[in-house]
C-alpha cells in the first residue's frame, strides 16, 4: 500500500507539471494550439472511420451494413479535410458549435416559457442569453472564437495541473509526516 501511494504522489506531481505546461503551450500560442487540437480530431476521425468500415464488412453486420459504409466515408472524408487543413476545419467546428449554442439557447426559452414553475424560469432564461450570445460571437467570428477555446483550455489545464501538483506535494507531505511519527520510539524504555 505504502508503495502506492508514494507512486500516486509522484504521478499527481507529474500529471500536474504536463497539466501546466500544456496549459502555458495553448495560451502562449492559442492559433496552433487550435490547428492542433483540430488535427486530433482529424486522426480519431480516420480511425473512426477505418474501424466503422472493418465493422461494416463483419458478417455478422447484415442489417446496417449500408449505415456503416455511409457513416465510415463520411468519417473518412471528415477526417481527410481535417488533416489536410486543419484551420479551416477549427473554424467550421467552432461555427457549428456556435450555431448548437444557438438552437440550445433558443430550446431553454421555449422551456423556460413552457413551464408554469416561475422559479427556475429567470436562470432558464439567464442561460439561454448566455448560450444565445455565445452562439453569435461563435458564428460571427469563428477563427477568433477558436483561439478563444484554446486560451480557455489552456487556463483550465494550467489550473488543474496546479491542483494536481498541490495535491502530490500534499500527499508526499502526509506520506513524510506517517513515516516520522511511526518511527518514533512509543514510550519510556
Amino acid at each position: 500500500m505504502r508503495e502506492l501511494l508514494t507512486t500516486g504522489w509522484k504521478m499527481l506531481v507529474v500529471r500536474g507539471v504536463i497539466g501546466i505546461v500544456f496549459g502555458i503551450l495553448a495560451i502562449v500560442w492559442p492559433l496552433e494550439t487550435a490547428v492542433a487540437l483540430a488535427l486530433l480530431w482529424g486522426f480519431w476521425a480516420l480511425m473512426d472511420g477505418v474501424g466503422l468500415l472493418a465493422q461494416a464488412f463483419q458478417p455478422e453486420g447484415q442489417g446496417s451494413r449500408v449505415w456503416l459504409v455511409l457513416m465510415g466515408v463520411i468519417a473518412l472524408v471528415a477526417a481527410f479535410f481535417a488533416i489536410f487543413s486543419p484551420a479551416v476545419t477549427a473554424k467550421a467546428l467552432t461555427w457549428i458549435l456556435g450555431i448548437w449554442l444557438i438552437v440550445r439557447g433558443l430550446f431553454e426559452v421555449v422551456g423556460a416559457f413552457g413551464s408554469n414553475r416561475t422559479r427556475p424560469r429567470g436562470l432558464l432564461l439567464l442561460s439561454a442569453a448566455l448560450s444565445i450570445l455565445l452562439g453569435i460571437l461563435f458564428v460571427a467570428n469563428p477563427g477568433a472564437a477558436a483561439v478563444g477555446i484554446a486560451v480557455f483550455l489552456g487556463v483550465v489545464a494550467l489550473m488543474w495541473g496546479a491542483v494536481f501538483v498541490l495535491g502530490g506535494l500534499a500527499l508526499r507531505r502526509e506520506l513524510t509526516a506517517g513515516e516520522t511519527s511511526s518511527a518514533a520510539p512509543s514510550g519510556p524504555a
